[in-house]
C-alpha cells in the first residue's frame, strides 16, 4: 500500500493524486496498525506519560491525518464516488472510536496514570489530557455491561450514518432545485447577482438566467428581487429543502432521519445514566446544566425581544408606506430591510461590494493579525490543491518560524457543501524530537469572480471570512504539543467560538477597514461617508438577529432536553412553543427549517447551538479590552495570543479568559455592541 497517496508521510496531503478508491484501503491499513499498537499500549503494568500517552497521541494523529483529506474532499468535491468511499469508511471509523472508548485495559492504564505519583508533576496540559481521557472513556460506555455496551456501540454507528444521510439529503435537495428566469423577473437584482445567474445558465447549457438555491443566489433574490412572487417561490423552495413540503416534497425527506437521531441520542444518554441527551452534551461543556443554559438564553431574550418587536413594527410600517404592503411575510423581510437600510441609513450592501474585493480583504486581514499577534501570512506556491480556485498560505512567526498553514477554498460551486467552516487537516504534534506543524482548511461559499472582476464581497461575507480565520488561528497558533488538548481540540464547544467571534470586531473599526477595503478598479479606500454609514448600520435590526439566534438555541436545547420516547421528537411542536416564547417573526406553516438544521443534526452542535451566544459574551468582553487599550494595541494582542490562542484546550476556558481579561466575563459588552439597552428589573 506504499503507493497509496493517503499513506505518504509527506509535508502536505497530495491532493493532486488522492482518489476515492484510495480512501478505504488507507483507512483499513491505519486502523489495523492502530489496533495492534493499542493492544500493546493497553497491556502496560506501570504506564507512564512517555510509554502510554505519547505513542497513543501519535497513532491517533496519524489516523486523523489520513481521514481528514477524505472527509474534506467529500464535502468540497462531492460525487457519487467520493460519497460511496466516505460512507464505506465511516462505520469502520465509528466502530474503532467506540471500541477505543470502551477499551477497559486502556481505561485502567489511564486510571493508573491518574492515580500515580507522576500525575501531579505533569504540566497543566498533560493533567487536562488525562482527565479528559478518563471522562471520555466513561462517556463512551466503558463502564457499561455486555449487552448495554454492545447496544451503545450499535447506536454510535447508526448515528454516524444518519448524520451523513442528513447532510447528503440536504445537499441533494439544494442541488435539485433550478429555475430559469427572465430579465423582467429579476428586476432589482444587482449586476453581480445577474452575472452569477448568467454563469449558472451557461454552466447548465441553457440561455438567459438560471436561479439555484446556492447561498449567493438565494440571498440575492431574497434581498433584492422586486417580484414578490419570485421571492416567495424561492423562499419556499429553500425553507422546504429535504422535507415533506415544497417543490420536491418527500424526495429527500429528513423527517424520519431527525426522529431516529433524536431517539438514538436519548437512548445513548440514558444508557450512560443521563436524563437526556442535553445533559450528556453538557458533560463536556462550560455550562453546568440545562437550567443554566435555558436561563442564560431567556435572560438575553428578555433584553433583546423588546428591541426586536420595535424593529419589526418599524419595518412593517416602512413596507406599508413604501409599497402599500398590508402584511409583511417571511419572504418580504430581507427585501424591505435592505430597502429600509438604503433609504434611512444611506447604505446598500451592494454598494459596498466594489470596496471589498477578496484579494484586498485577504491582504488587509493578514495585516490585522500581523499587528495584533506578530505573525505574517504569506502565500506558498507548489502545495497540492483539489481545485484551481484553492490557494495555500503559511503563517510565520516574528523569528521566521513557520507555525502552520491553511488552504483557502473561497467560492460556491456545484457539489460543494454550503456554508463556511474551518476544519483541521493536521494537528500540532511533537514526535521524535521534532514538531509537526498544524494545517487547516478554510472553506467559504462566496460569489466567484465574474466578467473579469475579482470576487467582490458583501460586508457580511467579510465578517464570515474573519470568523473562520479566527477558528483557523486557534488551531494554527497553538503551542500545545499534544493534539488531544491542542488547537481547537479539548476546548469545550461553548468556548470554541470565542476566537472566531472575537476577530469579527475588527471588521467594524475604521483603522482596520482602511486595511481591508479598496475599490477593485481604483484602489480607493472605503469613503469616509460610507464608512460612517456602515458603522452606523452595525446594529441595524440587531434585536431581530439576536432573537433569531436565541430561537435556534432554545429549540435545540429543549428538543434534546424534553425528548420523550413515548411521544417522539415533537420537532415542530417544540419549535412552535419556542417561537411563541421568543420569536417576533412567525414563518408560514410550510416552513421546514428543522429539516435543514444541519448544525444540530449533522454538524456537532446537538444540544450545543447555544454555544454561539455563550461564546459571543466571552468574545465581546475580550474585545472590550482592546476598546480600552487601543484596537491595535500590540501588548493586548500578544496577551490574547498567549493566553487564548496558544493554549487551546490545555486549561479550563474560564481560567484562560480570566488570565487574559483579569476578571470573569460580563454580558454588558455584548448588549452594548449589539445596540441593545438592558431591560431593567421591575421593583417588586
Amino acid at each position: 500500500m506504499s503507493d497509496n497517496p493517503l499513506l505518504r508521510d509527506a509535508p502536505y496531503p497530495p491532493f493532486d493524486a488522492i482518489r476515492p478508491e484510495h480512501a478505504e484501503p488507507a483507512i483499513d491499513q491505519v486502523l489495523a496498525e492502530n489496533r495492534r499498537r493499542v493492544a500493546e499500549l493497553a497491556g502496560q503494568v506501570r504506564p507512564t506519560w512517555a510509554s502510554l500517552v505519547v505513542p497513543l497521541e501519535a497513532i491517533e494523529e496519524r489516523l486523523e491525518r489520513t481521514w481528514a483529506p477524505v472527509s474534506h474532499l467529500n464535502a468540497v468535491m462531492n460525487s457519487e464516488a467520493w460519497r460511496e468511499a466516505y460512507n464505506r469508511c465511516l462505520p469502520k471509523l465509528t466502530d474503532y472510536a467506540t471500541e477505543l472508548g470502551q477499551n477497559e485495559a486502556l481505561y485502567r492504564a489511564f486510571r493508573a496514570l491518574r492515580e500515580g505519583e507522576a500525575y501531579p508533576r505533569l504540566e497543566p496540559a498533560g493533567q487536562r489530557l488525562v482527565d479528559n481521557a478518563l471522562r471520555d472513556f466513561r462517556l463512551s460506555g466503558v463502564e457499561l455491561a455486555g449487552p448495554e455496551r454492545a447496544r451503545f456501540r450499535a447506536i454510535q454507528e447508526e448515528l454516524a450514518r444518519l448524520g451523513t444521510r442528513f447532510e447528503e439529503n440536504l445537499l441533494d435537495a439544494t442541488q435539485a432545485w433550478k429555475r430559469r428566469a427572465s430579465a423582467e423577473e429579476l428586476a432589482g437584482l444587482p449586476e453581480t447577482a445577474l452575472a452569477l445567474a448568467r454563469r449558472y445558465a451557461e454552466r447548465e447549457g441553457v440561455d438567459g438566467y438560471l436561479l439555484t438555491l446556492e447561498m449567493p443566489c438565494y440571498l440575492a433574490v431574497m434581498g433584492h428581487a422586486r417580484s414578490r412572487a419570485l421571492r416567495r417561490e424561492v423562499y419556499e423552495a429553500y425553507v422546504t429543502r429535504a422535507s415533506d413540503r415544497g417543490p420536491h416534497a418527500g424526495r429527500f425527506d429528513n423527517g424520519p432521519v431527525m426522529e431516529r437521531i433524536l431517539a438514538l441520542r436519548h437512548e445513548a444518554a440514558r444508557l450512560l445514566g443521563f436524563a437526556s441527551y442535553a445533559e450528556l452534551s453538557l458533560a463536556t461543556k462550560m455550562a453546568s446544566s440545562v437550567e443554566e443554559v435555558l436561563g442564560f438564553l431567556r435572560e438575553l431574550a428578555r433584553h433583546s425581544r423588546p428591541a426586536a418587536e420595535r424593529e419589526l413594527a418599524e419595518l412593517a410600517a416602512f413596507a406599508r408606506e413604501r409599497d402599500g404592503l398590508e402584511r409583511l411575510e417571511a419572504w418580504d423581510i430581507a427585501y424591505y430591510a435592505e430597502r429600509m437600510r438604503e433609504e434611512r441609513l444611506g447604505l446598500a450592501e451592494e454598494a459596498l461590494r466594489p470596496y471589498f474585493p477578496l484579494p484586498r480583504v485577504l491582504e488587509g486581514m493578514f495585516e490585522v493579525v500581523r499587528r495584533l499577534f506578530g505573525i505574517t501570512v504569506r502565500p506558498r506556491a507548489g502545495v497540492p490543491v483539489w481545485h484551481p480556485d484553492v490557494s495555500f498560505h503559511e503563517i510565520v512567526d516574528e523569528d521566521g518560524t513557520v507555525l502552520g498553514g491553511f488552504w483557502l477554498d473561497p467560492y460556491a460551486r456545484p457539489h460543494k457543501r454550503g456554508g463556511a467552516w474551518m476544519d483541521e487537516c493536521r494537528a500540532r504534534l511533537r514526535r521524535d524530537g521534532a514538531v509537526q506543524t498544524p494545517l487547516a482548511f478554510l472553506t467559504c461559499n462566496f460569489t466567484p469572480p465574474v466578467q473579469g472582476r475579482p470576487a467582490l464581497l458583501t460586508h457580511d461575507e467579510v465578517l464570515t471570512l474573519f470568523h473562520e480565520f479566527g477558528h483557523g488561528l486557534h488551531h494554527l497558533l497553538t503551542r500545545i504539543d499534544w493534539p488531544s488538548v491542542g488547537g481547537i481540540r479539548g476546548v469545550p464547544w461553548d468556548a470554541v467560538e470565542l476566537p472566531s467571534q472575537f476577530l469579527e470586531n475588527w471588521c467594524w473599526e475604521a483603522e482596520a477597514l482602511a486595511l481591508i477595503s479598496g475599490h477593485y478598479e481604483t484602489g480607493e479606500p472605503l469613503p469616509r461617508a460610507l464608512l460612517e454609514r456602515l458603522r452606523a448600520a452595525r446594529n441595524f435590526h440587531a434585536g431581530l438577529q439576536m432573537v433569531r439566534q436565541l430561537e435556534f438555541a432554545l429549540f435545540d436545547m429543549r428538543l434534546h432536553a424534553e425528548y420523550d420516547p413515548a411521544r417522539g421528537g415533537r420537532v415542530y411542536e417544540i419549535l412552535e412553543a419556542v417561537r411563541e416564547e421568543v420569536a417576533v417573526v412567525r414563518p408560514p406553516a410550510f416552513n421546514r427549517f428543522a429539516h435543514g438544521f444541519s448544525h444540530i443534526f449533522a454538524g456537532g452542535y446537538g444540544a450545543g447551538y447555544y454555544s454561539y451566544k455563550w461564546a459571543e459574551v466571552l468574545a465581546a468582553d475580550a474585545y472590550s479590552a482592546f476598546e480600552e487599550a487601543g484596537v491595535f494595541d500590540a501588548a493586548t494582542g500578544r496577551r490574547f495570543r498567549r493566553e487564548i490562542l496558544e493554549q487551546g484546550g490545555a486549561r479550563e476556558p474560564m481560567a484562560l479568559f480570566v488570565a487574559f481579561r483579569g476578571r470573569p466575563p460580563r454580558v454588558e459588552p455584548l448588549l452594548r455592541h449589539s445596540g441593545i439597552e438592558p431591560v431593567q428589573e421591575q421593583p417588586q
